[in-house]
């Protein structure tokens, strides 16, 4: 993955769901690879194996609580996520958005899975993740959903 001139990737996309169960089912049946994560975080998160290097995840409405203060279980699809080139970008790419008025959902934080997190929305309330690098000395805990 590059980050031409700073510009954000597409690179993850998070699908916020009621019934892990049922839509791992679902995916499956239409043709995606999707792994067991383990007992304790198949209900919270799954993640498809998809071609071209986007990462296509599955979380639990109570496990999105834990990395987006903003969810409140509001009736959405999930979160788009852009990869940029470090921590400081994240911040930097918040703050541009946010001082151009759009409404910032997760401020920057340092998130237990050991990236620099961010949530912007965009005009139609669409959630919009910033994510940097991941660090695995970062790296904390696994919150329980």
């Amino acid at each position: 993955m590059t980050h031409e001139g700073g510009k954000p990737v597409l690179n993850q996309f998070n699908l916020v769901v009621t019934d892990m169960a049922a839509t791992v089912a679902f995916y499956r049946r239409l043709g995606l690879t999707i792994a067991d994560a383990g007992s304790e975080w198949d209900a919270h998160h799954r993640n498809a194996t998809m071609p071209g290097g986007i990462d296509l995840d599955f979380d639990s409405v109570a496990f999105a609580s834990q990395w987006d203060e903003g969810w409140h279980g509001k009736s959405r699809m999930g979160v788009l996520g852009f990869a940029v080139e470090s921590r400081q970008a994240v911040d930097a790419r918040y703050g541009e958005m946010t001082e151009a008025g759009y409404h910032g959902e997760q401020p920057p934080y340092d998130a237990f899975w050991g990236a620099r997190y961010a949530i912007v929305q965009d005009p139609d309330g669409n959630a919009v993740g910033i994510m940097s690098p991941i660090d695995p000395a970062r790296k904390g805990p696994t919150p329980t959903p």
